[in-house]
């Protein structure tokens, strides 16, 4: 089958989700669109654009092939991207009864699974059977706000064959994305977990009022941590410097757009958690992914001081002055 005759839908109605479909709109004749609650559907078939979430992007809904029922979705699709905030994927996928075993399942969630403490790759394979690869991660340094408003923004696309992602990368073709491919699925997954962690404490010494230098140096030893992370768990003939690893932690941290440094900044302004997770109207991946690396790195004692940081601060109520000042000391 010809890669302009495979059906591609996309599973979520957040932020990135819109902003990935209205690429896709951009660049297939028929894009297929799960979402949940049946009156934003029809709200998006009435007014042309998402009511919640990038409302500036408008659609042309005679392209949109819009469902609330994932079964249907799935049944007739032969590429499901999947851009559900990790937190609730699994109530999200609790109705499907329909095998993923013969489609691509590609991932744009920059999470991890809480509970199971799993990136999305590893819980499509562990919970559904889907092989690696027949699985793809889309990741690099980009916010929906952004691809929204069409400034050029790089995506990469990661599948186990360099074949199969540059196949998912056409999909995406146009004037304001330029694509990569790579094929190391957990390390391109781990870093964008990861980074959300980090995007947390840039936020916390940010609402502390540290200053630039201060986060420069905390943005260096962030991306050492991950690379030892990645180093000591799934060692790789990797490229951390390129966009999907630092690139992706850059954005996050400096970024405006970043829920997770907002999240962050909250913390450091003085906001509990339980507060600062109420009055954030989006998920900040980071929050649960802080736990889940905390728990998956009992097994390999990497060396992380900066995420123990965000975790003491999140999870044990340390004061995120006393811990921020505590970690001043072992950052180089």
């Amino acid at each position: 089958m010809s890669i302009s005759k495979k059906r591609i839908s996309v599973i979520g109605s957040g932020s990135w989700a819109t902003a990935i479909v209205k690429i896709l709109h951009d660049t297939q004749e028929e894009v297929g669109w799960y979402v949940r609650e049946k009156k934003i559907i029809e709200y998006i078939l009435e007014h042309k654009h998402n009511p919640s979430y990038t409302s500036s992007v408008s659609f042309d809904v005679s392209k949109l092939k819009l469902s609330n029922n994932i079964n249907d979705v799935v049944e007739n699709s032969d590429i499901l991207i999947f851009v559900i905030p990790s937190t609730y994927l699994k109530s999200w996928l609790s109705p499907l009864t329909v095998s993923l075993n013969n489609k691509l399942v590609v991932s744009a969630i920059k999470g991890i699974v809480p509970q199971d403490d799993c990136t999305i790759a590893e819980f499509f394979n562990k919970n559904y059977n889907v092989p690696f690869d027949r699985i793809g991660v889309i990741s690099g340094p980009s916010h929906a706000e952004e691809v929204a408003l069409e400034r050029l923004s790089y995506l990469t696309f990661t599948c186990k064959t360099a074949d199969n992602a540059t196949e998912l990368a056409t999909f995406f073709d146009t004037h304001y994305i330029k694509t990569n491919i790579s094929t190391d699925i957990y390390g391109v997954e781990y870093a964008a977990v990861l980074k959300n962690i980090y995007a947390i404490a840039t936020g916390i010494a940010h609402g502390l009022n540290y200053g630039d230098n201060f986060l420069s140096v905390l943005v260096c030893n962030s991306q050492y941590e991950i690379e030892k992370f990645l180093n000591k768990t799934y060692p790789d003939k990797r490229k951390q410097s390129t966009s999907p690893y630092l690139g992706d932690l850059l954005v996050t941290t400096y970024s405006q757009f970043s829920r997770n440094r907002t999240f962050g900044t909250m913390i450091g302004k003085g906001y509990s958690v339980k507060s600062a997770l109420l009055e954030m109207n989006m998920v900040a991946e980071g929050y649960n992914a802080s736990k889940c690396i905390r728990e998956i790195n009992r097994n390999f004692n990497v060396d992380m001081p900066i995420a123990e940081a965000v975790y003491n601060i999140l999870y044990e109520n340390i004061s995120p002055a006393i811990e921020m000042k505590l970690l001043t000391s072992k950052l180089q």
